[in-house]
């Protein structure tokens, strides 16, 4: 097994760049980090080309690496806190291919969809992409102005979930507009006089939730396309919700 130490390695510099989308664009690749990721990774059968793991982290996953058919390497402590994005790294990377996008066709927009609305903050994206998995939601999808489901703290956050689930990235008006072609609705989140509370709709097993960002909710343009614009009764004295955990009320009550 190769063994790098040094974090002035060129194939370390290379790999430390996966950790920001030029970088990942330019090698059509991702870093996954901590055992429990890269193994969710393999079991989903991503692209896992090369294992990076301190020899600690060898010992303790020996079986397993063993039989990894990708390239095995061992790195040192000093090159796992240069690719790690905690102060505390575990160890542990995996080199990823960047999955193809795949070609949607009109049977394919059925289903529960989570669409998040320039969602900035790492733990609620986690937060939601988790929440749709146990919620047995079809997919989620990362409109323009969200946070890329490959920064390493979406990924840290989303906790392997995302291999469970489809997810994609796009304009979410172009894919408003496919879901209204196929006659799913679309319901935003937004406290309006239009809105209708959340318990007025009937659970099913096709529709479409768009969450807004944190600070600012939906877009205008976003919300005008809507079948329909929910919210969720407040029965204290608290202003709001915070999104993802609006989101998860909404999830599991309007799943089928």
């Amino acid at each position: 097994m190769e063994k790098i130490i040094s974090s002035k390695n060129e194939r370390v510099k290379q790999w430390s760049k996966l950790k920001n989308k030029k970088g990942r664009n330019k090698y059509n690749q991702y870093i996954l980090e901590s055992w429990h990721l890269v193994s969710e990774a393999i079991n989903a059968q991503q692209h896992v080309n090369i294992i990076l793991t301190t020899e600690k982290q060898f010992e303790f996953h020996k079986e397993a690496l063993d039989n990894f058919a990708g390239e095995l390497i061992e790195i040192s402590d000093e090159v796992a806190k240069t690719l790690g994005s905690t102060s505390t790294p575990q160890g542990i990377f995996g080199v990823v291919d960047l999955p193809k996008q795949d070609s949607f066709k009109a049977e394919d927009m059925n289903g529960a969809w989570l669409l998040l609305d320039q969602i900035q903050d790492p733990g609620n994206i986690g937060t939601m992409v988790r929440t749709a998995d146990a919620a047995g939601m079809t997919g989620v999808i990362f409109g323009d102005g969200t946070s890329s489901q490959y920064n390493p703290k979406v990924l840290r956050a989303m906790q392997g979930s995302q291999f469970h689930l489809k997810i994609i990235e796009g304009d979410l008006l172009n894919w408003i507009e496919k879901f209204e072609s196929n006659d799913v609705p679309v319901y935003g989140t937004e406290l309006n006089p239009q809105a209708v509370s959340y318990t007025d709709i009937a659970a099913s097993d096709s529709f479409a939730l768009v969450m807004g960002n944190e600070g600012n909710g939906m877009q205008a343009k976003i919300l005008d396309r809507t079948t329909k614009n929910l919210y969720i009764p407040i029965k204290g004295q608290a202003e709001s919700l915070n999104v993802a955990i609006a989101a998860g009320i909404l999830m599991f009550n309007l799943k089928k």
